[in-house]
């Protein structure tokens, strides 16, 4: 599998060819579609010998064309796998020196693996019916909905007998902690950009409650938050258990920090911090106080991680960049503070990877790393890696890449 949710075959003359829809195993009939020097792109025609790893497709959205559920026609089995196989492939490609034969590697499924996901954003077409986007396209599947979805999360929302929406929205539909559906419409984000101005609340408050372990979290519907409902407080527990250490500075960076989930594992990580930065440029995430971290040594920045100032010196440093990565510039940033201990949040292995090579370059070594599949029957996945001074790992450590 190449990242992206494509099948991997070869022409005649080696030339790598991306199938979307095929697996590791199957013999297809696939029409080439796009022919450059080194590879090509082909649309898959039909299968002609399947992939033992091969089902019927799980999600009656994505059998229709929706960009949902990619991985819905492998075993659930096989999909952890793959995911593997993809981030060896991207470390070995772009972080060079490392491998994930060389340090501590676990990978782990969110449970359910279906009704997953607790909140949505989808497009509405010209007669305002709203829908998931077909693969890489901005049409719109509106006849089914996607099995990620919590129960009840898209009823009367997705497919026949849906309500209608304005045309050209976009429709955000949240199922919080409190078991409450809030439905809003914001205009459409150009692509790669996110919109969090809620032009009409439709159903609910628009103000959405969420928990993590005892904390309670109260921000807009369009604000960020993780979309398996497992994976906040599975995160939390990872950044908690990796950071704890006696460290000589206690205190800590939450970057990329959203409404502030991380603090309190943060905070427990440092047996009581004496101060916690947390930088995020969302109105939404930063703009109203937290009461549930009330009682943490708290500093909120509402500003990107690059631009931020005024952040005191960091013992642990955890960073959740968006699929973009955090880039030398921010890795750079934190390495010229000498933090003790950085985990580093990634859901995109390339730029991970790529991320990984500039640790490396700025003298840190990777300790350990797991693969959280926080996105079951799709090609997304997570990744977290702890991070330290290469001095402090001794000679048994990972190097990471470009040292």
């Amino acid at each position: 599998m190449a990242h992206g949710g494509e099948g991997i075959a070869r022409m005649e003359d080696g030339r790598v060819v991306f199938v979307a829809g095929a697996i590791p195993g199957d013999r297809v009939r696939a029409s080439l579609r796009k022919v450059k020097k080194r590879w090509a792109r082909a649309e898959l025609v039909s299968v002609i010998d399947a992939s033992a790893d091969r089902v019927p497709p799980a999600c009656p959205a994505a059998a229709l064309g929706a960009g949902c559920c990619d991985y819905s026609h492998i075993s659930p089995d096989a999909q952890l796998g793959f995911k593997r196989e993809v981030l060896a492939g991207q470390l070995g490609a772009l972080a060079r020196r490392t491998r994930m034969s060389d340090v501590d590697t676990s990978a782990v499924q969110l449970e359910p693996t279906t009704g997953w996901r607790t909140r949505v954003r989808l497009g509405v077409d010209a007669s305002g019916r709203a829908g998931l986007r077909r693969a890489r396209s901005t049409e719109l599947v509106t006849e089914a909905t996607c099995t990620q979805a919590a129960p009840g999360l898209l009823d009367g929302i997705v497919g026949p007998g849906a309500r209608t929406f304005t045309p050209g929205a976009e429709v955000i539909a949240v199922l919080d902690s409190d078991g409450q559906r809030h439905v809003v419409e914001s205009t459409r984000a150009q692509r790669g950009r996110r919109v969090e101005k809620v032009d009409r609340v439709l159903e609910g408050t628009g103000n959405v409650t969420q928990d993590v372990d005892k904390h309670q979290f109260r921000f807009p519907a369009t604000a960020f938050w993780q979309a398996h409902a497992a994976a906040p407080a599975s995160y939390a527990g990872i950044i908690e258990s990796w950071g704890a250490g006696d460290y000589a500075r206690r205190t800590g960076w939450d970057l990329y920090g959203g409404v502030g989930a991380f603090v309190p594992a943060i905070d427990a990580a440092l047996g009581g911090a004496e101060r916690i930065d947390s930088v995020d440029y969302s109105p939404s995430a930063t703009r109203a106080a937290q009461d549930t971290l009330e009682g943490f040594n708290l500093s909120v920045h509402n500003s990107t991680v690059e631009k931020a100032g005024g952040l005191a010196a960091p013992g642990l440093v955890v960073l959740d960049p968006p699929r973009s990565g955090a880039g030398s510039g921010v890795v750079g940033m934190i390495a010229d503070t000498a933090p003790e201990r950085v985990i580093h949040v990634g859901c995109d292995p390339a730029t991970f990877a790529r991320d990984l090579g500039y640790w490396g370059e700025r003298g840190f070594g990777l300790a350990r790393m797991t693969l959280i599949d926080a996105f079951p029957n799709t090609h997304h996945f997570e990744i977290i890696a702890l991070l330290m001074p290469r001095a402090d790992l001794g000679d048994t450590a990972t190097t990471a890449p470009g040292a």
